[in-house]
């Protein structure tokens, strides 16, 4: 095998396993024990081919390949650099956690109800956007995302889920048509929209009216993915009504896709300072902590409590963007990588308070410490990360970003940060003693066992957290240099086009009739 068709393979197999597996799942739409057996099988063999592109990447830095012989800007490629591998390494292990989740968590009717083939479905649009060389194909994989997340929003077919998903699917819409208007501004002013391509040809045009509202609007409309003040309503009207598996796996990485392109396009494409944005996105970040804060602080619904935190901790992420400095953006990817597991792993911890205490409203839980001690530790783990205890992960990742934020001159978004943060852990210690350290209402007889498919997933999660709080180091000099290539676009656009003839050839040929 050829070293081009190798790195063909490894970039292409995170895209393709997920879409086979949706398609075989969905063949044994009538077999629910061996779509199961399938769908494990199948999320060991993402983690594996996950695996192998980390290593390539870790080996070229860069990795990319352009499909059918057409070379950028005309084809399609596929790009993974050191951000891109590491949401696509993290996206495969929760997603296998999640799946071991779903074994005990979701229904016969869930199953016939489409869950798996939409499951994968998801998780190929995931991937695909991370992976993505191409602005408008990025647009194509949201797409994917899109009716993927909605089908599984209501696949219990209640009236919540439908009122909620009505919520998800409208504000998201509007997003859509706010980026594909995006797109075709850029398209109109440039020309293309491979992104190495715009990266070399943006720098040498004007600041026009029109690629400031080109930037505004991908600002927006990425803004209303990733859940940020004031578009953010859907997240927490819809979230909670799903089951504990969805939630969890669109905790994790449904806003995370959002927050990754806002950090390639305001890096790759657009600088955050010279678009004139910066003091937009500061502000945004801290009313976008401060008021998801302030929403979990008066909800009694664990689910509700977690949701709002998602908001709040999206914040923590444009915050890095906001200073924009090296260090700024390597504590926003720790950030992200660290959410994306802990955030994950609290909404699985809702779903086994739910199955031992038969409630998530806090007011009507408890006992859980003396019923369930094991899951009183595992649950200590992830809600004093996002609180940000040391020395766990959430720790070192709010540091960085606070720590950014004083040396950039931003000592009042620092502050707003740590207020967040107080608040976070005034929510999570709420959790605490209602559901765990108070009396309960009623007393069991016999504790609710919880099964080991459900314990399972969060110990792992959990342990990833701890491995990252206790030897934060290569994380951090990972994210440091995942921030280099961010932050100097040249690497990008040399690992595209290599020599400078070809960069050439490439101009020459878009600029013709």
């Amino acid at each position: 095998m050829t070293e081009s068709t190798y790195n063909l393979l490894v970039l292409v197999f995170p895209v393709l396993v997920p879409l086979t597996l949706a398609a075989i799942t969905a063949v044994l739409w009538r077999a629910p024990a061996a779509q199961r057996a399938v769908s494990i099988i199948g999320l060991g063999v993402i983690v594996g081919v996950s695996g192998l592109l980390t290593m390539a990447v870790l080996q070229y830095d860069i990795l990319a390949v352009e499909f059918g012989s057409w070379a950028v800007p005309f084809g399609i490629s596929f790009v993974a650099d050191r951000l891109a591998v590491a949401l696509v390494m993290i996206t495969a292990i929760l997603a296998l956690c999640v799946g071991i989740f779903s074994l005990r968590d979701m229904r016969q009717t869930h199953i016939r109800g489409g869950f798996y083939p939409l499951f994968f479905g998801m998780i190929t649009g995931v991937n695909g956007a991370f992976l993505t060389g191409d602005i408008f194909n990025l647009y194509v994989w949201f797409e994917v995302m899109l009716i993927t997340s909605l089908g599984l929003l209501v696949i219990g077919r209640t009236k919540a889920q439908i009122d909620g998903a009505i919520k998800y699917a409208l504000l998201n819409l509007f997003g859509t048509v706010l980026f594909l208007m995006a797109v075709g501004l850029l398209y109109g002013a440039t020309g293309t929209l491979a992104f190495a391509d715009l990266a070399r040809i943006l720098p040498t045009l004007e600041p026009t009216p029109g690629l400031v509202a080109t930037a505004i609007l991908f600002l927006c409309a990425f803004g209303i993915k990733a859940g940020v003040f004031p578009l953010f309503f859907w997240l927490p009207a819809s979230y909670h009504t799903a089951p504990f598996t969805i939630s969890a796996i669109f905790a994790g990485l449904l806003t995370k896709v959002g927050v990754y392109a806002v950090f390639r396009v305001f890096t790759l494409l657009f600088a955050v300072e010279a678009s004139g944005i910066r003091e937009i996105v500061a502000v945004v970040a801290a009313l976008t902590m401060v008021t998801g804060v302030f929403g979990a602080a008066v909800q009694w619904n664990i689910r509700r409590i977690l949701s709002f935190h998602i908001i709040s901790q999206i914040g923590y992420m444009l915050m890095g963007l906001a200073v924009a400095t090296p260090l700024a953006i390597a504590g926003a990817i720790f950030y992200i990588v660290h959410h994306i597991i802990v955030k994950a792993n609290l909404f699985l911890l809702a779903g086994a308070i739910r199955h031992a205490s038969g409630t998530d409203d806090l007011k009507k839980s408890g006992g859980l410490l003396k019923s369930h001690p094991w899951l009183a530790v595992l649950f200590v783990i992830p809600a004093l990360s996002l609180a940000g205890l040391p020395p766990l992960s959430g720790f070192w990742a709010k540091f960085l970003v606070v720590d950014a934020s004083f040396k950039g001159d931003m000592a009042w978004l620092a502050a707003a940060a740590l207020f967040t943060g107080l608040l976070t852990l005034y929510s999570m210690t709420k959790i605490w003693m209602e559901a765990f350290w108070k009396e309960p209402g009623i007393e069991r007889s016999q504790p609710r066992k919880i099964p080991f498919a459900m314990t399972a997933p969060i110990a792992v999660l959990g342990a990833i957290t701890l491995t990252i709080g206790f030897y934060a180091e290569p994380f951090v000099q990972f994210a440091e240099q995942a921030s280099i290539t961010l932050l100097e676009p040249d690497v990008y656009i040399a690992a595209i086009f290599g020599a400078e003839a070809q960069v050439g050839e490439a101009t020459a040929l878009r600029s013709e009739p």
